[in-house]
């Protein structure tokens, strides 16, 4: 069977043609990139990670009553999801500080947040995505103010589903990126969350020992990228036949030691 039509292909996806109008089909791609793309890669199995773990988080969104992009998940690294039109924002919702506002404000990585924080930044990769206030986005047109307020309050109770979802498999929601979309019924239109939620957007941290299991570890050259999605989606209970609950606390100094070489043999 051919392939259908690709429509665009981004930094770890591919949108292909649906098999019905207004549909969509959404690749994961192994690629991995950081730095606006300066520093490019490949995470094994990410694509196939990422599908799973995306399909559950925005399955269990859709139960709280959240709007979404996603119909099913078509095989290891497809989904048969709704075409939007994509909103030009990147909102990312923040709880502790890390990344990018600590660099910018001089908060020391890991300081909670007074209050959880959401950051706009324009889609562009041109311009390095720069950060935006609500003011730019009205003036520009970019979303109207009641998208803006459908925009807030979903990516607020995102958030707090979330942020219960994983502490309950000990993982600390840092924060993480959302995108959204116009899904357009004749004349009218409803914003309604799109894109993907996946270790490559979120900062997950193991509670007890502070370990990275998302895409930091790609960022900052630490290793063992391709165990830590695993373990994100060991701890929900996605990976069949294997040890699914939240067990003993991850330890990535096997995955960082095969860096160095193979493991010492044991007594």
């Amino acid at each position: 069977m051919s392939r259908r039509t690709k429509l665009y292909e981004g930094k770890a996806k591919i949108l292909y043609e649906g098999p019905e109008p207004g549909t969509l089909i959404q690749y994961f791609k192994d690629d991995a990139t950081a730095f606006n793309a300066e520093k490019k890669g490949t995470i094994n199995g990410k694509g196939v990670i990422n599908n799973r773990i995306s399909e559950h988080v925005f399955t269990r969104l859709a139960h709280i009553g959240i709007p979404t992009h996603f119909i099913r998940r078509l095989n290891m690294r497809e989904q048969l999801i709704r075409q939007v039109d994509i909103i030009p924002l990147e909102v990312v919702v923040r709880n502790v500080a890390a990344g990018s506002i600590s660099k910018r404000l001089g908060i020391e990585e890991g300081e909670p947040l007074p209050h959880t924080l959401i950051e706009y930044y324009y889609k562009d990769d041109a311009l390095g995505d720069p950060l935006v206030a609500e003011e730019h986005i009205a003036c520009f047109n970019w979303a109207s103010n009641d998208e803006m307020h459908d925009i807030s309050s979903m990516a607020i109770r995102i958030n707090d589903f979330m942020c219960g979802m994983f502490a309950a498999i000990d993982i600390r929601l840092v924060d993480f990126k959302l995108e959204f979309g116009r899904l357009y019924d004749g004349d009218y239109s409803r914003v309604i969350l799109a894109d993907e939620i996946s270790p490559d957007g979120c900062r997950l941290w193991d509670m007890a020992t502070g370990e990275k299991l998302d895409k930091d570890r790609f960022r900052r050259d630490l290793g063992g990228e391709e165990e830590a999605y695993r373990e994100v989606a060991r701890r929900l209970g996605l990976l069949n036949g294997e040890d699914n609950g939240p067990g003993e606390v991850f330890d990535l100094s096997h995955a960082r030691s095969r860096l160095r070489g193979p493991p010492p043999l044991k007594k």
